[in-house]
């Protein structure tokens, strides 16, 4: 086993946070199809599913359950919270999965050491009164304290949501002490949340860091390269739409898509649209 392996007084108790928020995007033309879509979205990210991907995700950073909370809403959104414990750890596993910036498994191998963790997720279907956009969002929190870094669940994350616009922070809390009793305010080196999305995720999205290194405070956030009009039309295609009006609606999808990643109002300046 390596050498660097951090050695400690008692146990590890930092605090990491992993908070995964995804953005779908779709423009429906009337209020049947919104309807419809909400529907479809509500069924796709039901209770039931969501307990099944957060499930995963404790099977990939080596938690056992202790309890799960489900709750589908009425008209439409779901909750799932499941309360985690401390699970087997293979010691060899650990070394590899804790201390190596890369992504995770889509699942692989388990391994971790935690205690009284949780994780989390809830859902947001809108959609804007008039415009015709709505929007579904998913906000997942995976909150640990012990060695391995909930980042490794975040490619299995990314995977099981088809998303348009991703946002995801990463935070260190606590402090830890080693076996001089000097404390420990991070065990793992990271200078970017990038490191643990593979490249062939990377290249599918424009990516922002936003990084205060100090205090353990991490932000990434990402939106689609490619715009296909196609993948964000409700039940009909964009060969069916006259060109003015496909230039319309595409200008609506991309501010929409663009307010939601700048974090404000965007003006109309700033489009660039094509037929596409």
């Amino acid at each position: 086993m390596s050498s660097s392996r951090l050695k400690l007084h008692g146990f590890n108790n930092l605090t990491k946070t992993l908070s995964f928020n995804m953005y779908d995007i779709c423009y429906t033309k009337n209020e049947a199809d919104r309807t419809a879509y909400i529907e479809y979205i509500d069924e796709q990210y039901n209770a039931d599913r969501l307990t099944h991907i957060l499930t995963t995700v404790t099977e990939i950073i080596g938690a056992n359950v202790l309890n799960i909370a489900k709750q589908d809403y009425e008209p439409q959104g779901a909750s799932v919270t499941i309360l985690v414990s401390e699970g087997p750890v293979n010691a060899r596993e650990q070394e590899i999965q804790v201390h190596t910036a890369s992504p995770g498994p889509i699942p692989g191998a388990i391994a971790a050491h935690l205690d009284k963790s949780h994780i989390t997720v809830h859902t947001y279907p809108e959609y804007h009164p008039h415009e015709g956009i709505s929007t579904f969002r998913a906000d997942i929190d995976v909150s640990t304290c012990g060695e391995i870094s909930p980042l490794k669940a975040l490619n299995y994350l990314i995977h099981c949501f088809d998303a348009d616009i991703m946002t995801i922070d990463y935070r260190i809390r606590g402090f830890t002490r080693d076996i001089t009793g000097k404390k420990m305010f991070i065990d793992h080196k990271i200078n970017s949340i990038q490191n643990y999305i593979p490249d062939d995720v990377i290249n599918m999205y424009n990516m922002i860091d936003v990084n205060i290194y100090q205090d353990k405070i991490f932000h990434t956030k990402c939106k689609l390269k490619e715009f296909d009009l196609d993948n964000y039309l409700f039940g009909y295609t964009k060969e069916e739409l006259h060109p003015g009006l496909r230039r319309e609606i595409a200008k609506k999808v991309k501010r929409e898509m663009d307010e939601i990643f700048y974090g404000t109002n965007v003006k109309d300046a700033m489009f660039k649209i094509d037929e596409s």
